[in-house]
């Protein structure tokens, strides 16, 4: 017997021709009625911040029709295509927080996977707790 090797084989993955152009969305929503009832804090301008501030293909301020913002009496919505992360509503609450001077009084907390509430931190409660 000679022993010949099998001639190495190279095998490609077919290539998918049909490209999905899917938008999804996404859907956020920052509720905010606790400052807001204790009047510290304005919808309107938190609002307004984020329509200035979030950038879409690196520029701030132009959201097209990829990203919307709107307000329902104290809960901020937020509407965008897909990379768009919630992450980033966090970064940019925290920063509308800092501005107001708010960010020693108010903690944002995420209450599912979809929306953030706005809550004040509760000192007198742990400093209970931890006398105990």
């Amino acid at each position: 017997f000679l022993f010949c090797p099998q001639p190495e084989r190279t095998y490609t993955m077919p290539r998918n021709t049909k490209t999905t152009n899917k938008k999804t969305t996404v859907h956020y929503e920052i509720e905010c009625e606790i400052p807001v009832k204790d009047g510290i804090m304005d919808p309107a301008s938190f609002e307004k911040f984020l329509k200035e501030k979030i950038k879409v293909g690196g520029k701030a301020g132009v959201l097209g029709d990829k990203v919307t913002v709107s307000r329902n009496n104290t809960r901020i919505i937020v509407d965008a295509q897909a990379p768009f992360s919630k992450r980033y509503l966090k970064y940019l609450t925290k920063k509308f927080l800092k501005r107001q001077k708010l960010r020693d009084y108010i903690r944002v907390v995420s209450a599912d996977k979809k929306s953030y509430v706005l809550k004040y931190f509760s000192i007198g409660e742990d400093e209970e707790s931890a006398e105990e």
